[in-house]
């Protein structure tokens, strides 16, 4: 017999089915098997120095931040295959996190693709079919969170080596699946975007991006802005017939709003995005304001990300240190109804349920 005892630690009042979803890109995260898909730099024993004792520090590296970050849900990008993320569920393992369930989106032989690791049972799977080329799918995941069910998207649209036409086909992909569900049904959008929470206003003066005449996918096609401006929590409860999602940037002050500084520039590519049906009574909702990035110092060096290291700057051989370029997102969740923090509703309270199994 297995007797589990829940310790609360009060704080104002009690979320009692609260669970946490994460995002992280890992930058290429590969395997050791010659797919001829891979990155020339990532070839196993090529010129580039990716054997196994360098896969293993950069397993290692990423198991450790997960460890850490103790998420229910991981949302991951840049997985090259199965067999790599079922290399990195080991390693979490050997390191003291189970994450039984797993699934990744490799319908399309694409370089790297997105994948999940999971503490909750995995009910179905698919894939969003995302253009006719090299587009990386997105995944699709239903999860049985306490006999309640939940829809993820893992995404990982086109960097911003292309201009913003390139990420239009994953915008429209991802919104035409999500018509299809019916109302009230709850999921999540998770994963690295390529965009910033205000793209409109970040991209309209640049010529190399904006080829769409100012109109983005994350803002336009998945409804995250309204009569000019982001969406915010009033916006999403008062217009749910509209499908607006909101962006939980949103959640941050202004100067936090980053997990990633590419070129000097702060970017928000890395995003949690939630429709009206997290607000209500009713099966899965977001715990109000319990967005934030993963920042570790660890996760820095002479105050810049420390990203997985390469020599000559970055184009050379592999160094076997670092982490990745971008920092990890994430949210808590609760099967209890939606509740707004202290100022706003009913307080949320800042404490934590833990449950020690003997």
């Amino acid at each position: 017999m297995i007797l589990c005892l829940c310790v609360i630690f009060p704080a104002g009042g009690v979320y009692a089915d609260s669970f946490k979803i994460a995002s992280y890109n890992v930058e290429n995260l590969f395997d050791l098997s010659r797919d001829l898909t891979e990155y020339d730099d990532y070839v196993p024993y090529g010129p580039s120095g990716w054997n196994l004792s360098v896969m293993d520090v950069k397993l290692g590296n990423i198991a450790r931040v997960l460890k850490d970050l103790d998420a229910d849900i991981l949302s991951l990008q840049e997985v090259e295959s199965g067999k790599a993320l079922a290399l990195l569920q080991q390693r979490l393992h050997l390191a003291g996190a189970d994450y039984p369930f797993l699934a990744i989106a490799d319908d399309r032989a694409t370089s790297v693709k997105c994948a999940v690791l999971s503490r909750y049972p995995i009910i179905s799977t698919g894939e969003v079919g995302v253009g006719h080329g090299q587009e990386r799918n997105i995944l699709k995941v239903t999860f049985d969170i306490d006999g309640e069910r939940l829809i993820l998207y893992a995404n990982h649209w086109k960097s911003k080596t292309g201009p913003e036409s390139r990420r239009m086909p994953y915008a429209r992909a991802l919104a035409e699946d999500i018509a299809k569900l019916k109302s009230g049904v709850d999921y999540v959008l998770t994963g690295d975007f390529n965009s910033d929470y205000n793209e409109y206003d970040t991209f309209k003066n640049n010529d190399r991006l904006n080829d769409t005449h100012g109109i983005t996918g994350i803002n336009h096609i998945l409804k995250t802005m309204v009569d000019g401006r982001p969406v915010d929590e009033s916006v999403l409860i008062a217009r749910q017939k509209g499908r607006y999602l909101y962006n939980l940037w949103m959640e941050l002050p202004e100067t936090r709003r980053w997990s990633t500084d590419f070129s000097g520039r702060e970017n928000t590519p890395d995003a949690i995005l939630v429709p009206a049906s997290l607000y209500d009574a009713n099966g899965v909702n977001y715990v109000d304001n319990s967005f934030d990035r993963f920042d570790p110092d660890y996760l820095f060096e002479k105050k810049r990300i420390y990203r997985w290291q390469r020599a000559g700057r970055g184009r050379g051989p592999h160094l076997g240190k670092g982490f990745s370029d971008h920092l990890p997102v994430f949210a808590e969740f609760t099967t209890q109804p939606f509740q707004f923090e202290t100022g706003r509703g009913i307080s949320r309270p800042s404490g934590k349920i833990r449950t020690i199994a003997d």
